[in-house]
């Protein structure tokens, strides 16, 4: 768990971050050198949940020996299924990290969204409905590593 005090933003007690696979942990499906590290670190105080249509099919492979819940969601709707599953786990404990257009939603349900920009870019969607933007996921996990610099981005 962690709790955080941030001013004019409130109290944020987080339990569980959500993740996007595919363009926020990995590009082309591989992960990024240094993530799988980060996620065991974060892992070790926050409950990680990885979310993903799994679009090159590596996801599995890529995230064995992490300790996290992955879901790999098909069908129409992925904006929505995401969401969802933020809803489900209590959106006011969560931070959600994402980067395509399908995780416009889940970046706005969760208590802190944060969008990152990676070699896949970031959708538009994202951008608006994220609390805040990281140049990648190396530095959005590292804001969970070291929670002041979260107080220093939102406090208002």
């Amino acid at each position: 768990m962690l709790s955080i005090e941030i001013p004019g933003f409130g109290t944020v007690i987080v339990r569980h971050v959500v993740s996007d696979f595919t363009g926020t942990l990995s590009v082309d499906g591989v992960l990024l050198p240094g993530v799988r590290e980060l996620l065991v670190e974060v892992g070790h105080v926050l409950n990680l949940h990885v979310l993903t249509a799994d679009t090159f099919r590596t996801s599995r492979a890529a995230l064995e020996g992490i300790e996290c819940s992955l879901t790999v969601l098909s069908g129409a709707g992925l904006d929505r299924q995401k969401e969802r599953y933020v809803r489900d786990l209590g959106p006011e404990q969560v931070i959600a990290i994402g980067n395509g257009a399908n995780d416009r939603l889940m970046l706005k349900a969760a208590r802190i969204g944060i969008a990152v920009i990676e070699g896949e870019g970031c959708a538009v969607d994202a951008l608006r409905n994220a609390d805040i933007v990281a140049r990648s996921i190396h530095d959005a996990l590292k804001l969970l590593r070291t929670p002041q610099r979260l107080v220093a981005t939102l406090r208002r």
